[in-house]
């Protein structure tokens, strides 16, 4: 499409988003794991801070530690708030040491571990702490349903940007993610699935602002012309 806003969040970025966004953790501690729901805040200097019941082993474990201050594993997942296949879009591992804090434990980040679908990488822990989370992160679930539930043709529109290589076989197309630099698609196959990228002109900070960019696609799509119909995508994959 030709414009320099090609590539994905970084991977700092990213893991600030899953963090402030993710609903639930595991966490293991000195050989106590735990899930807890609902129950982190982040702080702005990336420290995790856990509420947990008074009964919880992992609270005990912190405060028997010999230093008070155990290591300890948190993970979380970026869940798609549309129902797709494989709906993990990434996974987020913190290492750090517990100290008590205001009746809970804050984790300070000694390392950082993304998993996205190109695989693994270590997060620089100095450029974990300055990132932000991206600016759409907290109304994405919400941007995202209501485009698959309300506009389905639009969705389907935005196919005529897809390359047909990456539509050969398509029997669904779901909206899979979005942030300030593009949509991501998921594009459902009878036996697979493969993810496409429909980057935005400039980056959208703001819901107003994501709404303009998602016209431009759609006048964009408009513009390519008539796409085959994932019926007749449906029909050539099953040949």
């Amino acid at each position: 499409m030709g414009d320099p806003w090609t590539a994905l969040p970084g991977a700092a970025e990213q893991a600030r988003s899953v963090l402030a966004t993710a609903w639930s953790c595991a966490v293991t501690a000195d050989g106590v794991r735990e899930e807890f729901a609902g129950a982190h805040t982040v702080t702005d200097d990336g420290r995790v801070v856990l509420r947990l019941p008074d009964d919880s082993s992992l609270l005990a474990a912190a405060l028997c530690a010999p230093r008070g201050e155990p290591s300890a594993v948190l993970e979380f997942a970026d869940v798609a708030p549309v129902p797709v296949r494989s709906r993990i879009r990434a996974r987020l591992w913190i290492a750090g040491w517990f100290t008590p804090e205001d009746g809970g434990l804050a984790l300070r980040p000694t390392r950082v571990v993304l998993r996205r679908p190109a695989g693994a990488e270590l997060v620089d822990a100095g450029e974990f702490t300055a990132a932000a989370p991206d600016p759409l992160a907290g109304a994405e679930a919400h941007l995202l349903t209501h485009l698959a539930d309300a506009h389905p043709d639009a969705v389907e529109r935005l196919t005529r940007l897809v390359g047909p290589d990456s539509l050969h076989g398509a029997v669904r197309v779901r909206p899979l993610a979005v942030d300030r630099h593009g949509l991501t698609l998921r594009i459902e196959r009878v036996r697979a699935h493969g993810d496409v990228r429909l980057p935005f002109h400039a980056p959208a900070d703001t819901v107003a602002q994501l709404t303009e960019r998602m016209h431009v696609l759609l006048g964009q799509a408009a513009a390519a012309g008539c796409p085959r119909s994932l019926q007749r995508q449906r029909a050539d994959g099953d040949r």
